[in-house]
């Protein structure tokens, strides 16, 4: 009899972590832009952009990794933590 492997992740937990992962891409490129310089002062370092929506961004990704990781599989029926070989 061919023992089935169980793994801890499933299709469904490598999707949300992917999605994690691109809203928290998401939230670094909105936090990017050109910074001052010794010469010339630009304001725009201190966008709400910058400063209040691109972190809280990131902080969904981040929770959304972390429930990614949490998450259960759902069980297909089959009983695979006792598998016995008949002889």
């Amino acid at each position: 009899m061919k023992q089935k492997r169980v793994f801890a992740f499933d299709k469904m937990n490598f999707i949300l972590l992917a999605v994690g992962m691109a809203i928290v891409i998401l939230g670094l490129i909105l936090m990017s832009g050109s910074g001052t310089t010794e010469t010339e002062f630009n304001p725009e370092i201190f966008s709400a952009r910058r400063i209040k929506v691109a972190p809280v961004v990131c902080f969904f990704g981040y929770l959304f990794i972390a429930y990614a990781i949490i998450r259960k599989p759902k069980d297909k029926g089959e009983n695979t933590t006792d598998v016995v070989e008949k002889q």
